[in-house]
Formats: structure tokens, C-alpha cells, sequence
């Protein structure tokens, strides 16, 4: 399938993120791979390529995020919607407690759960990132 995602809309969504993936916040310039435009609903689920659906990814979020949109959390069994940027406040859903991110709600949990942001080769290039103070430290 042809992308529908412009040039002017890439650029759009990667100057509101700050050029940051809007999920575990690494800047587009210290990842290995050049971020990625993520349908927070996806194509497959009815989302469309408007700017209020679309949020800015590293490739390992993306590709962990993949087309879901919820996930299931595990003590509960309930079903959680994932993070999303444009209506959710990450600081409401996580916080950096050194180079862990910390979720602090049902729907940072799930979504920390399923993007894998606390495997340790992720928590391995924040640190190294905050030790150059190429990455938030709290």
C-alpha cells in the first residue's frame, strides 16, 4: 500500500513531538533508525491519516506497538486502551524514575507492558543517553 502520510505531514508530526517518539521520548537523532509515523488507531481498525491520529515513533515502539490499540492487563484481565499522545499527558500515565519509565496508571502499565519500555537494552541507551544529557532525567 502507498503511503498516504506527505512529506509537509511527516514533518508536521515530528516538529508537535519535538522530533522526540511521543511513547519513550528518545529524540529522532539518537536512535539508529530515522522515527516512524504511527496511526495511534490504525488503518486496520478504522484510523485515518489526519494529524489528530497520528503520533511520532521510534522504530522499536512502533514495531512493538505494531496495529494494536488496547492490550489485556494481566492481575485484572480487563481490557486497557493503549497510551495515546494526542489526547493523554505522558505525565500522567509515567514517570522517569532514573532511566526506567515508571507507569503510574492502568493505561501507562499496559502500554509500558506491551512496548517494552523497561527491557534492559532500553534501559541501557537511556542511561547512557542521560549521561550525555541527550535524554530527560526526570
Amino acid at each position: 500500500m502507498a503511503s498516504d502520510i506527505s512529506g509537509e505531514l511527516r514533518t508536521e508530526v515530528s516538529r508537535r513531538a519535538g522530533e522526540r517518539c511521543e511513547y519513550c521520548l528518545i529524540h529522532e537523532d539518537d536512535a539508529g533508525f530515522p522515527h516512524q509515523v504511527d496511526h495511534i488507531v490504525s488503518r486496520k481498525h478504522g484510523g485515518s491519516s489526519i494529524p489528530d491520529n497520528l503520533a511520532y515513533a521510534c522504530v522499536i515502539c512502533n514495531r512493538h506497538k505494531g496495529s494494536d490499540v488496547a492490550s489485556i492487563e494481566p492481575l485484572s484481565g480487563d481490557v486497557i486502551r493503549l497510551f495515546d499522545p494526542r489526547h493523554d499527558r505522558w505525565a500522567d500515565h509515567f514517570w522517569l524514575d532514573g532511566a526506567r519509565i515508571e507507569p503510574i496508571s492502568s493505561i501507562g502499565s499496559v502500554t509500558a507492558r506491551l512496548l517494552q519500555l523497561n527491557a534492559p537494552e532500553r534501559i541501557s541507551e537511556r542511561r547512557l543517553l542521560q549521561s550525555v544529557g541527550h535524554y530527560p532525567q526526570r
